[in-house]
């Protein structure tokens, strides 16, 4: 009797439920409850987060720098138990992915018990340890992928995995490292790395037309649009890890009543700063964030052109369907951008252009995989 999970199914929800993580995971940083739970992977202590009057009292005692919030602590701990959940249908999809093959099987699993021993090890304050066993955990996952001997799209369910783990580490790093903002940037664009892996597994499964060469020629001009747009959400993570969203005030399409304000650009990317600072509402002057804001604008002018001609030749070599789909998330989400500077970045619609930042990503790599020749896969196993 056929299983009725098929690889493409749990692929399709795996990614569905990467995307609401990170849509969730925007909301939960818009609304400044990255650090509502101080410690890692628990909450004040505790797997859920504290509920009765004497929880919350000794929550406070044990953290008396963090006092407890519940209108925020609940959002940290689901969206952590929400990764966990994802982090689950990764491994499984990546075991089916390796599966039969004993030798690959047993490198995962291995990595998966490598990454809980981590956790532990982290959780009783032996860092070290921790930090070679997520070494570990991260690299074995990579390796199988590269020398898994199947189609493509199984060697990225394998490679997700890795990934995930390493997210796992950078969810860590965001709470010790209070914010600091290469880890925020990052654990952003590890999210996306991760939906847009699960994405491409997904729609490579249920690919099943192949290419005219007129829409073959299309793939070096998509995949300088991934690169660009990935490049743009990295500049837009480090424009919100650093709170510079607002560094203009609500001025369009000038900054602060200037076409170009004071800004310090050597400032506003040093990329490493000291460990141990709180970076909670930021540490940055105004001319840092401006350089930010700044950047951020010319940059989405730069990713609106390449993106809108991708689509406009896309449409003209008959791939109507995803060409309209990426001119259509390209045009809501540069009016969010624009809404979150003149309406001073309501939480719905700065969550809303983290959200459609993913769809967009979605859309080009749809577009890529329409102009990819289908592989042989095994749609069952």
């Amino acid at each position: 009797m056929r299983n009725p999970v098929t690889p493409f199914r749990l692929a399709a929800f795996t990614a569905l439920l990467a995307f609401f993580v990170i849509v969730f995971g925007a909301f939960v940083r818009l609304s400044d409850a990255g650090l509502s739970c101080p410690d890692w992977p628990t909450c004040y202590g505790k797997a859920t987060w504290p509920g009765h009057a004497g929880e919350i009292a000794r929550a406070n005692e044990a953290f008396p720098d963090r006092p407890f919030e519940t209108h925020k602590a609940w959002r940290e701990q689901v969206h952590r138990m929400l990764a966990g959940t994802l982090g689950t249908l990764v491994f499984a999809l990546a075991l089916v992915a390796a599966w039969p093959r004993r030798a690959h099987v047993a490198a995962l699993l291995g990595a998966a018990l490598a990454a809980a021993a981590g956790v532990a090890l982290y959780m009783k304050a032996h860092h070290g340890a921790s930090a070679l066993l997520f070494a570990f955990a991260f690299a074995a996952p990579l390796a199988v992928a590269a020398i898994l001997p199947r189609a493509w799209p199984w060697r990225i369910a394998v490679a997700a995995f890795g990934v995930v783990v390493f997210q796992a580490a950078l969810g860590m790093w965001t709470v010790t490292l209070l914010l600091k903002p290469i880890v925020v940037m990052g654990h952003l664009l590890g999210g996306l790395l991760t939906f847009s892996l699960l994405a491409a597994v997904t729609l490579a499964l249920a690919a099943r037309t192949a290419p005219t060469d007129a829409q073959r020629r299309l793939r070096p001009i998509i995949v300088a649009a991934l690169v660009l747009l990935s490049l743009q959400i990295a500049l837009g993570g480090w424009t919100s890890a650093n709170y510079a969203a607002l560094a203009c005030g609500a001025d369009f399409p000038t900054c602060a009543g200037s076409w170009w304000p004071q800004t310090d650009f050597r400032e506003g990317f040093v990329l490493w700063r000291g460990v141990g600072v709180n970076y909670e509402g930021g540490v940055l002057d105004a001319a840092a964030r401006a350089a930010i804001q700044i950047a951020h604008r010319l940059g989405a002018l730069v990713v609106f052109g390449h993106v809108l001609a991708t689509a406009i030749l896309a449409w003209r070599r008959g791939l109507r369907a995803n060409a309209a789909a990426v001119a259509m998330l390209l045009c809501t989400q540069v009016a969010l951008g624009i809404l979150n500077v003149k309406l001073l970045l309501p939480l719905p619609v700065a969550t809303a252009h983290n959200g459609v930042a993913a769809l967009l990503l979605f859309s080009l790599i749809a577009l890529l995989v329409r102009v990819v020749p289908p592989v042989a896969v095994d749609r069952r196993a």
